[in-house]
């Protein structure tokens, strides 16, 4: 019974990693695709009175769907390890850790 407990938590764990690859693949396609709209459409837009070129806004998306590709494979890196669960202790180790730095300054 454990065997297959683990074999389902292990299958769940890989959907939701394709979920999120999924999902940032398309984020990074969609800044592809401003880009090269806005640069074939000379698009431009209007941030506090300065035009801002939509080249600009769809290279961000772009970097920021990278940053969050690399964010995915760390995370699959992590959840490969066996010994990983989900616990509430992993979220106050965090708040330690800041409380830590806090009182050091």
């Amino acid at each position: 019974m454990k065997k297959q407990t683990h074999i389902v938590i292990e299958r769940q764990k890989n959907v939701s990693v394709i979920i999120l690859y999924t999902a940032t693949l398309i984020i990074m396609f969609l800044g592809i695709f401003f880009s090269a709209f806005s640069l074939i459409n000379h698009i431009s837009i209007r941030v506090l009175n300065a035009r801002i070129p939509g080249v600009i806004l769809g290279l961000l998306v772009l970097y920021l769907g990278v940053r969050y590709y690399l964010s995915v494979n760390k995370l699959k890196e992590e959840l490969s390890k066996s010994t990983y669960g989900f616990s509430w202790g992993n979220f106050k180790k965090e708040k330690e850790k800041r409380k830590g730095i806090r009182q050091m300054k």
